[in-house]
């Protein structure tokens, strides 16, 4: 899944919602466009859907998300984690 997928996955969550997004960033802070943990989770589960595998949490990690770009950036090193993490098993 790449950065642009990512991105319109975010899009369609807060979209479902009646939330704007015409001006949604990267440096967007969560809590300005209402992106909550239970968005979060919705966006994790879809992307698990896509490529067939769980992906890892670390909890020290996920507090310092505060933007659009640290979502994209945790999904995108979640997922090279979780490829890496099948080819060696």
């Amino acid at each position: 899944m790449d950065r642009p997928t990512i991105l319109s996955n975010i899009k369609q969550i807060l979209e479902r919602q009646g939330k704007a997004v015409e001006q949604l960033q990267e440096d967007s802070q969560l809590r300005d466009i209402s992106f909550r943990s239970l968005d979060f989770s919705e966006l994790c589960l879809r992307v698990e859907e896509e490529i067939g595998r769980e992906l890892n949490f670390d909890a020290v990690v996920l507090r310092g998300i505060h933007t659009v770009k640290d979502v994209c950036n945790f999904i995108e090193k979640s997922i090279s984690l979780t490829n890496r993490e099948s080819t060696t098993q």
